[in-house]
């Protein structure tokens, strides 16, 4: 997803985020996407949004890539370790039973 830029507005999350009025609700983000006749992966995403509760649009926009992460891991949160992308890999090396200290 592009997130709006060069997409179909039905297939567009930022086109779902725009014409709602804030602040709202995540579960009522979602509502009013299904109204909308949106795509599956928009609402699925839209259902990954990590704040119960959007003041601003810009908000909103904010979150999406933690959305598309979290969408992308089945709306799972991380088993262990930070979700910080500058640490990639240093919780499965330092944490690793094995004592294994290379990088997966």
């Amino acid at each position: 997803m592009g997130f709006g830029v060069g997409e179909r507005p039905e297939r567009s999350v930022a086109a779902h985020l725009t014409g709602v009025e804030y602040p709202i609700d995540r579960e009522d983000l979602v509502a009013a996407a299904e109204d909308a006749e949106a795509s599956p992966d928009v609402i699925n995403l839209l259902k990954c949004l990590p704040r119960e509760r959007y003041d601003t649009l810009s908000m909103a926009q904010r979150d999406l890539a933690e959305a598309a992460r979290r969408f992308a891991m089945g709306g799972h949160a991380p088993l262990t370790g930070s979700v910080d992308r500058r640490n990639l890999g240093r919780d499965a090396v330092e944490d690793n039973p094995d004592g294994n200290p290379r990088h997966p």
